[in-house]
């Protein structure tokens, strides 16, 4: 009996008979004709026919032109496809995503296709065993101003942010190889300041370095980074490709977690009648490729992804999914120390605050930026509101941010 994945997919048009359509996806995209055919070529091509699953039209009272849509679920056969994201993606939504107004808003993997994938090393359970922090969420700084700066700026910098108590330390995404901080020097710098804080701090840190160039030479360059003492890697996903991470992540050298970053996103998900929702997108195929953790725009800065997406994506990260691991999520952008409560609030204890700006940007320095962020969270684990955390004489760097930032409600 055939196994299949599931796809669901939001259609919108004023005037569609949507079972019609929804039957013509189904054997479009699989066996390309059906009424056609002789008979006993059905028979023998039956295994391959999708299967229309669901139809649920949606008509407002109030009908407006563009509104009428229907949520069409399909069951493609796993025969048609080869198991890798490439495959299933060209098989749902190839051609489909040039057909009008139409955005893939889910995947349900069966279980043989996502059998073929390992998911997450480490997850979340293996990346706070690395930490050995169990009870608070993680906490992440972002290098900055790292194009046209040397490896010496870069120890600096580094070594600033180390000291403020931070757990991971990730590259800027745009920080490619270069002659100025070629990545083995790179590492290697930037390690050594991390073992200098942990002997002055006692606190052990993940820095995620960003691997860059032909795809190629991917997985090379990410043994020479750890190589030289890399523990964590950072990739552009999006502009490489799911696929591109899943070679990453299940090579048997390359025994680091991965960060996967968000960028070309924005090309994605925004659109309600386009592209792919944020939730598979960032949260499904990152997780089965093998993401440990995942960035995605919070709902609190300049770069906004409405909450009720980001909850979805959290949910796509964390939620049982066949035997993967459960991927670490990173709502980042316009994170600052007056925003965690409610960051804590809308998303638990198992996230990690992803700041940049909020740290670099602290008046009393780089250092005293990731300061303000673990007392914020001391503060929140105690059940203290910000403003009573600031009456402690020792939460200075808590009490300048607050002045600079205020707190968010």
């Amino acid at each position: 009996m055939n196994q299949y994945c599931v796809a669901t997919y939001r259609s919108y048009d004023d005037k569609a008979d949507f079972q019609k359509k929804a039957q013509s996806i189904a054997v479009g995209l699989t066996v390309g004709s059906w009424t056609d055919l002789p008979e006993a070529q059905k028979k023998q091509m039956e295994q391959h026919l999708g299967q229309v699953v669901k139809v649920e039209v949606h008509e407002p009272l109030a009908l407006q032109p563009g509104e009428r849509y229907a949520d069409i679920t399909i069951a493609y056969p796993d025969i048609n496809f080869s198991k890798d994201i490439p495959a299933l993606l060209v098989t749902v939504f190839g051609k489909l995503s040039m057909d009008g107004k139409i955005k893939l808003l889910d995947l349900q993997f069966s279980d043989d296709f996502a059998a073929s994938f390992a998911g997450p090393k480490f997850g979340l359970a293996g990346i706070r065993e690395q930490l050995q922090v169990y009870d608070r969420p993680l906490l992440m700084s972002i290098f900055k101003s790292v194009v046209g700066h040397d490896l010496t700026n870069l120890q600096e910098q580094f070594y600033k942010q180390a000291l403020g108590g931070v757990d991971f330390i990730k590259d800027d995404e745009i920080l490619f190889e270069n002659p100025l901080t070629p990545i083995e020097k790179r590492v290697a710098a930037c390690i050594d300041m991390a073992r200098r804080s942990e002997s002055e701090t006692g606190q052990k840190l993940i820095y995620f370095t960003n691997i860059t160039g032909p795809t190629s030479q991917l997985i090379e360059q990410a043994k020479r980074a750890i190589d030289a003492g890399a523990n964590g890697l950072l990739f552009n996903v999006l502009a490489y490709g799911y696929d591109a991470l899943h070679e990453l992540s299940s090579h048997q050298d390359i025994q680091v977690p991965i960060a996967a970053h968000p960028a070309l996103a924005g090309a994605y998900y925004p659109s309600p009648h386009y592209g792919i929702a944020a939730p598979l997108l960032l949260g499904k195929l990152m997780r089965l490729a093998g993401a440990d953790l995942v960035l995605f725009p919070s709902p609190y800065g300049s770069v906004v992804m409405p909450k009720q997406e980001n909850l979805a994506v959290q949910e796509a990260l964390l939620a049982p999914l066949h035997h993967l691991k459960q991927s670490v999520p990173v709502p980042s952008a316009g994170i600052h120390p007056g925003i965690v409560p409610l960051l804590m609030q809308d998303f638990g204890e198992d996230v990690v605050i992803n700041a940049g700006g909020g740290i670099h940007g602290h008046p009393l320095g780089t250092s005293a930026g990731g300061q303000a962020f673990r007392q914020a969270i001391d503060a929140v684990k105690n059940g203290l509101t910000l403003q009573a955390a600031t009456e402690n004489a020792g939460n200075e760097s808590l009490k300048v941010a607050i002045e600079t930032w205020g707190i968010k409600q």
